[in-house]
């Protein structure tokens, strides 16, 4: 309760902007919720096994068991090796390799997908900060113009304080996204290095110079 109490007094002595910076918040943390199941979904997949067992059905063979293998598994690596092996008897690797970026320029983009707001909101958190604290320093001195002597140092610490606890919402807002983007950012990167690897693989083993 005393935390709650606090927060409410620093928000409410905020002023206006305080409310604009929570409604940022709010879309941020939908955001990054949606991104975190969507990513950690395709990041969940053990990108080096299911390698592994493509290539070693592949290397018996079984062209068909591979393909069912890739196609049960939901997430990029799976789709690019189910489109490589599409084309398995081709044997042809400008085709292969084509089949392989058709399929990666489908399944990628997917992930990366309202990333870049998590950045744009976060610079618009801070710079809402510092709105709100031009604002309510130029209240302050405005009122403190107005006010009587007896009154002028209320409202200068009201001003000032309004002004510190907008800077400070928006820097409570803004860090933590861009950690999460920096975080989420990473995770895509891992993907992506993933499915490079599983795919150069595969097709290197489909013209019979790659060892499992």
């Amino acid at each position: 309760m005393n935390f709650l109490s606090s927060f409410a007094g620093f928000f409410q002595s905020g002023g206006p902007f305080m409310f604009i910076i929570l409604a940022t918040g709010v879309v941020i943390i939908a955001v990054s919720l949606e991104r975190l199941w969507v990513i950690g979904r395709a990041a969940s997949i053990n990108s080096g096994k299911l390698t592994k067992d493509l290539l070693r059905m592949v290397g018996q063979g079984d062209y068909h068991k591979a393909t069912a293998l890739a196609r049960k598994v939901k997430g990029p690596v799976g789709d690019v090796a189910e489109a490589i092996l599409s084309q398995a008897n081709v044997r042809n690797e400008d085709k292969l390799l084509n089949a392989a970026d058709g399929a990666a320029t489908i399944a990628l983009p997917r992930l990366s997908r309202r990333l870049p707001y998590l950045s744009m909101l976060a610079n618009s958190a801070t710079l809402l900060g510092l709105l709100g604290t031009i604002f309510g320093l130029t209240t302050a001195f405005a009122a403190v113009g107005a006010a009587d002597p007896s009154q002028r140092s209320a409202f200068l610490a009201a001003g000032i304080s309004q002004a510190l606890n907008t800077t400070a919402f928006g820097l409570i807002v803004a860090v933590p996204t861009l950690l999460i983007h920096g975080f989420l950012v990473s995770k895509v990167e891992a993907i992506i290095e993933s499915v490079d690897e599983a795919s150069v693989r595969l097709i290197r083993a489909l013209n019979g110079s790659d060892a499992a």
